[in-house]
């Protein structure tokens, strides 16, 4: 009985997605559903409920205007026409076939969410697709598939809470994420560039995506040896972006200058990723009291840069239109994170993580998949290591697996699972325009098929490390 109402959350609202009911009745339906197991089965007092309350509130408000900055700072390139901008540019650097496309999915968008985290790197990838030609839904799709490197989103807070709740190195763990990262990588990649090309180039095509993930693969790894977990997404995506722009720039025999609003918006995005950077950098020097760390969120510096670069008060178009999108996407953020909030809180996750691990060694093919259902349900790796990291680790332990390995396939997972999440198709879906509202169910299930695909085949490593690592 208990295993049942441990499991309804989930259940419940990947069940109402996959009816093709809203992702705000699923979201409501899912934490209904873990309200109820909590009151009938996994009661906690009120000193709990107040602690969970004062731990996780501010992390949710950050969550929101995050979500609000970056929609407004879209919205306000988007009518100025700086998007159009730089797609052009990049247009005229790498063309519109996939070595743009492999720029978006392994360089920019991963790059943006290196350094701001909570999706936001789809709402600078997602624009430039659409400007490129790219139609709706394969934007919002390619868009989705650019969080690649979510271990490192937002300098890597979710891999930090699962090395700490596992007893293991942050460093190691980076390190060790970025060598199983090459199969999301790969998979993104290849999926990108077979919706793209033609079929007589798809062979050239896919060749490229591998090579690109490879390198992508390498030089995360090696920035992650060289100067720790934290800053190693953006600076191996840094070394994709320039590769693929000098790539570009050989096969094009002249490439016009970067137009005055184009480089005025480099210039706000210097604003938001040099600020959160730099006073994030200034703040861990001064070691100033841990809510200091707001001064470096992406939560004040997307606000900052979208004034920079309207020069006070944006337009009332951008200001309605970003409106209109937060509203229909933070909510159904916000509904996912609580439900997996109540999960943690109560123990539920742990709960029905316990029951799996009963059937022994054979829960070396569910544990990926375990870590990337708390990814999809949070929308945030920090979120799916705080509810399943600790039980996860002592599982693997129980096995005898070698539990540097077993953490970081479920890190990779529960990060990678996030691009299928309710709120993040939500938002995808609302930077790539109305044409893309009308394939919500196709997107949606495609992203869910990635993230199977891949959780499926970190499975299968899963279980062949545990006949010739374990312990």
């Amino acid at each position: 009985m208990n295993a049942l109402l441990a499991a309804s959350p989930v259940f419940s609202s990947v069940l109402a997605l996959g009816l093709g009911i809203r992702a705000l009745h699923a979201a409501l339906l899912g934490v209904i559903a873990a309200v109820l197991a909590a009151i009938i089965a996994f009661p906690i007092g009120a000193a709990e409920i107040t602690a969970a309350v004062i731990r996780w509130v501010p992390l949710v408000a950050e969550v929101v205007l995050i979500i609000g900055g970056g929609l407004l700072m879209s919205e306000v390139l988007r009518h100025a026409g700086a998007q159009a901008a730089l797609a052009n540019w990049i247009k005229n650097r790498v063309g519109t076939g996939v070595g743009a496309v492999l720029l978006v999915v392994h360089g920019i968008t991963p790059f943006a969410e290196s350094v701001t985290g909570f999706g936001i790197g789809v709402t600078i990838g997602i624009p430039l697709l659409v400007f490129m030609g790219v139609p709706a839904r394969l934007a919002a799709l390619i868009g989705l598939l650019g969080l690649c490197a979510v271990p490192w989103g937002s300098m890597g807070p979710g891999t930090m809470i699962a090395a700490g709740l596992a007893g293991i190195r942050f460093d190691d763990l980076g390190v060790a994420s970025a060598m199983f990262s090459l199969l999301p990588f790969t998979v993104n990649g290849v999926v990108a560039a077979w919706l793209v090309s033609a079929p007589q180039n798809r062979p050239r095509a896919l060749a490229l995506a591998v090579l690109s993930a490879v390198v992508l693969t390498a030089a995360i790894a090696l920035s992650n040896i060289a100067f720790g977990t934290a800053p190693a997404g953006a600076l191996g995506t840094v070394v994709i972006i320039c590769l693929h722009l000098l790539w570009g720039a050989r096969s094009k025999i002249a490439s016009e200058p970067l137009s005055p609003i184009g480089r005025r918006a480099l210039h706000a995005y210097g604003v938001l990723l040099g600020g959160v950077l730099i006073v994030g950098t200034l703040l861990k020097l001064s070691q100033l009291p841990e809510y200091w760390r707001y001064l470096a969120s992406p939560a004040l510096w997307l606000f900052i840069a979208a004034l920079w670069f309207s020069s006070g008060r944006p337009p009332a178009e951008p200001l309605s239109r970003a409106r209109k999108s937060w509203l229909q996407v933070a909510p159904v953020t916000v509904l996912f994170i609580v439900m997996g909030i109540v999960m943690s809180v109560t123990g539920t996750a742990a709960f029905m993580a316990r029951v799996l691990s009963e059937i022994g060694s054979g829960y070396l093919a569910i544990a990926p998949f375990v870590g990337a259902m708390g990814g999809f349900v949070t929308g945030s790796s920090s979120g799916s290591n705080a509810m399943f990291a600790a039980t996860q680790a002592e599982i693997s332990r129980s096995l005898g697996m070698n539990v540097l390995m077993f953490m970081a396939i479920n890190n990779v997972a529960a990060a990678f699972a996030t691009l299928a999440s309710p709120g993040r198709i939500e938002m995808a879906i609302q930077l790539a325009g109305e044409d893309a509202a009308f394939e919500r169910r196709w997107i949606q299930r495609m992203a869910i098929g990635v993230v199977v695909l891949v959780a499926g085949l970190l499975a299968v490593i899963n279980v062949l490390l545990g006949f010739y690592l374990s312990t």
